[in-house]
């Protein structure tokens, strides 16, 4: 029983963790909150099927491939020149090696206005394009904590269930 509380409380520390991470860019938010469910499964309880583990591993996969595509598809919506999408993703890509974790907001952003002034469009267009990736970039915000409150939802219904006992 000791060793289940401390696999609760460390899996408490990942979900809090992870849904606090959807919010600030620095931390990997689905990811965390994953490995909290991973963590609790682990406790004598085994609460959660394994086609519940499958289906959140691959939602907590595409999640975090979305978080590099919305941003791209986010600057071609709000017409975009494949100088704004280029630039989206060389931006993003540089913001996070660089400027890392500002440059996944900004890095996108920066990079599409940059590829459309490079492409001859005006300033205004530009802009635009730019405001597609922060939309893009908020889109994956919200994909990325919805799913973290699914788990979170899950982890603490598990939980209590294990301590009810």
């Amino acid at each position: 029983m000791t060793m289940d509380i401390a696999l609760i409380i460390a899996g408490s520390i990942c979900v809090i963790t992870g849904v606090i991470g959807c919010i600030i860019p620095v931390l990997p938010g689905p990811i965390m909150c994953y490995a909290g469910l991973l963590l609790l499964q682990l406790t004598s309880g085994h609460p959660f099927t394994l086609s519940l583990l499958v289906i959140y591993a691959v939602l907590t996969a595409l999640a975090a491939l979305l978080d590099y595509i919305i941003p791209i598809y986010g600057t071609k919506k709000l017409e975009g020149s494949k100088y704004g999408i280029w630039g989206s993703a060389v931006g993003l890509l540089l913001g996070i090696m660089f400027f890392f974790p500002l440059g996944i907001l900004l890095g996108p952003i920066a990079g599409a206005f940059a590829g459309e002034l490079l492409s001859g469009r005006s300033a205004g267009r530009a802009i635009k394009s730019a405001f597609g990736s922060f939309l893009g970039f908020l889109a994956s915000t919200v994909i990325r904590l919805v799913l973290s409150l699914a788990m979170a939802y899950h982890f603490g219904l598990a939980a209590y269930g294990i301590f009810a006992v």
